[in-house]
């Protein structure tokens, strides 16, 4: 389904019934990202999914895109849908998205969990931002495939999961290179623990122990930033911990979600 918002088209689904659980995707993903949590999450909320702008089958337009912006296609989502309070899911891009929209438009969120994701970057990760840019619009995507998968997943489950691989290998070469890009010009932008102290909404921070796109460090920053927050580590994983270890993913969020009805 489709849904016009801030001059874009977002493409989302909805599977189950109960409260409002949001769910936000990484960068060269898609809301299919979140496939291993839908069905248990579903039991006992309404989960809303969609492509991020640029991405899946949501609008792509060319720019720089801020994620500011983004967080305006999701309050404009939101309305369209008459969602006036939810909980919020984010990994990654989608965990910078929610810090985003928590502190843009404060009261929506009753709950948020940020997974894998950072509150603010140093200015001298641009040329790496950069670097993918020109990558992309040069090459097109699939020469970002096997360095994005190498720094998304341990080395061993590269080895030995194909099956879970090989689908977030085609999310990546699917990803429009407007929309890649727009997004690589925004995510390193964000900068915003010092004001995290103003999220009053419950938190909850995972990380996979062997995360490389945003280490430990950065989930520790953001829990000890947001009052009251929970950290939770997941062993053997990195960047993609819902699909390295979706068990232990499900499980420290299905006990905070629960928590939260």
């Amino acid at each position: 389904m489709k849904i016009r918002t801030n001059g874009i088209d977002l493409n989302y689904t909805v599977d189950g019934n109960g409260p409002w659980v949001v769910m936000s995707h990484s960068i060269a993903c898609s809301l299919h990202m979140w496939d291993p949590q839908v069905e248990l999450l579903a039991k006992h909320f309404k989960v809303l999914r969609f492509d991020t702008r640029g991405h899946g089958a949501s609008s792509a337009p060319e720019g720089e895109y801020t994620l500011e912006a983004l967080a305006d296609d999701v309050k404009g989502m939101l309305d369209g849908l008459g969602i006036t309070a939810c909980r919020w899911v984010g990994l990654s891009m989608g965990g910078m998205l929610g810090q985003t929209f928590a502190l843009r438009y404060p009261g929506i969120f009753t709950a948020m969990v940020l997974a894998d994701t950072c509150s603010r970057y140093s200015p001298d990760v641009w040329p790496q931002w950069e670097a993918r840019i020109k990558t992309a619009r040069e090459k097109g995507m699939e020469p970002l495939v096997e360095p994005t998968l190498s720094r998304w997943f341990t080395e061993p489950f590269r080895a030995s999961r194909r099956d879970v691989t090989d689908p977030v290998a085609a999310m990546i070469r699917a990803t429009p290179v407007p929309g890649y890009a727009g997004c690589c010009y925004a995510i390193p932008k964000i900068n915003l623990t010092h004001r995290l102290k103003e999220v009053r909404c419950p938190t909850l921070v995972i990380v996979g122990e062997q995360d490389q796109a945003t280490p430990m460090e950065m989930a520790r920053e953001i829990h000890g930033a947001i009052p009251g927050a929970q950290l939770v580590t997941i062993p053997s994983a990195s960047h993609l911990s819902n699909l390295e270890q979706p068990q232990a993913f499900n499980k420290a969020l299905a006990a905070f979600l629960e928590k939260s009805r």
